[in-house]
């Protein structure tokens, strides 16, 4: 394999630039997925010219201090750390009672009966000042947003700390609201990703393809543009690249490497012809979001649904519906997140992983392009 070409000389003039910004040396960067992502697997991204990321949404301050400190001890390279930026959720007791109601059968089967109460379990940036603090102590490298941006105070403190800032959109608008802000660069993400939609009103979700997505920022913004959703091997980074994009994250594709946080249950699935449809549904943590099918898809999702209680409580309910019938070796009720081509994922460890997409990715560039 060769990935140890000069890649100052190996790539469009807009990545190249791009690249130097971030300082790495390949555009390819890992997603934040959390709940999967670990120190060891951001690290072993960065440490082979990529972007790891850290998923942070889910960490308190002090617990995702202690992951940046971590991943630090594992390399010198910048990566990123990826925070959710949704309105604060407000508890709507009357909608949540409704939707207990309606999902009791489901714990009852296992036992039990649903929790009284919800709590959120996945935190904002929004309003959220020791989160804000420890990054300007910590000062990362790349921070990155998901669900909409922070307020412009906290964008202009950041910078001034020196941080790249990235943002998820899923539409133009939403591209335009990115730009306007002074974010750095924008995550194309298509319909097509894995995991959580980053759409930032919950209701509205354009559903447009990565493909499509990176062609319409190119043509509209004009900041770099990370395509996202659907992306699994170096050819796939190549066509991204021939669109516009100055570079590409993935996710799926590194769900099953050793690094990773999945459990033996999810990597299983993942490689399971039997599994590997996905779908997108709301029923699990209150927000659309990309998954292999499940109990969620096909028998929670019914036209008699009532309405969704507010993110993230309504995560808290699925959390606790999964580990009640997991301890009884049931894990239909997994949300086990995959983008749409994860039949083509592959068993390597993420230093062979990103070996072979950075070799696959300049074999592309000396072939025809094999897409439409």
């Amino acid at each position: 394999m060769n990935n140890q070409f000069d890649s100052a000389h190996s790539y469009p003039i807009k990545t190249r630039q791009f690249l130097q910004q971030l300082g790495i040396r390949h555009p390819i960067l890992l997603a934040p997925m959390a709940g999967t992502s670990t120190p060891e697997l951001a690290a072993a991204v960065s440490n082979a010219g990529g972007l790891g990321s850290l998923g942070l949404a889910n960490a308190t301050a002090e617990l995702a201090r202690q992951a940046i400190q971590q991943t630090r001890q594992l390399t010198s390279k910048p990566f990123n750390c990826n925070f959710f930026c949704h309105q604060p959720p407000q508890q709507d007791l009357a909608t949540e009672q409704v939707w207990l109601e309606y999902m009791c059968p489901y714990f009852q089967a296992f036992g039990a009966l649903p929790p009284k109460t919800l709590k959120p379990v996945n935190f904002s940036l929004i309003d959220n000042q020791p989160i804000v603090d420890m990054l300007l102590q910590e000062k990362p490298a790349v921070v990155s947003f998901h669900f909409g941006i922070p307020m412009p105070d906290v964008i202009r403190q950041l910078q001034q700390a020196g941080i790249i800032l990235l943002a998820s959109a899923t539409s133009l608008a939403e591209a335009k609201i990115i730009e306007a802000a002074g974010i750095n660069a924008i995550v194309a993400q298509g319909i097509e990703a894995g995991g959580h939609r980053g759409i930032f009103n919950r209701d509205i979700d354009p559903a447009i393809g990565t493909h499509d997505l990176v062609r319409l920022f190119t043509a509209h913004t004009s900041l770099p543009i990370i395509a996202a959703g659907g992306i699994m091997d170096g050819h796939d980074i190549q066509y991204v690249l021939e669109l516009g994009a100055c570079a590409a994250q993935l996710g799926t594709a590194f769900v099953i490497c050793d690094e990773s946080a999945a459990d033996p249950v999810y990597r299983q699935r993942l490689q399971d012809p039997a599994f590997q449809a996905t779908h997108i549904t709301a029923s699990i943590s209150g927000r659309p979001a990309r998954g292999l099918m499940s109990a969620w898809h096909t028998q929670v999702d019914q036209p008699e649904r009532p309405a969704l209680s507010s993110y993230s409580y309504l995560y808290d309910l699925a959390k606790q519906l999964n580990a009640l019938a997991s301890q009884q070796g049931n894990h239909d009720f997994s949300a086990y997140w995959a983008g749409s081509n994860v039949a083509r994922i592959r068993r390597l460890n993420a230093t062979e992983l990103m070996h072979t997409l950075i070799d696959e990715l300049h074999q592309a560039k000396t072939k025809p392009s094999a897409y439409p």
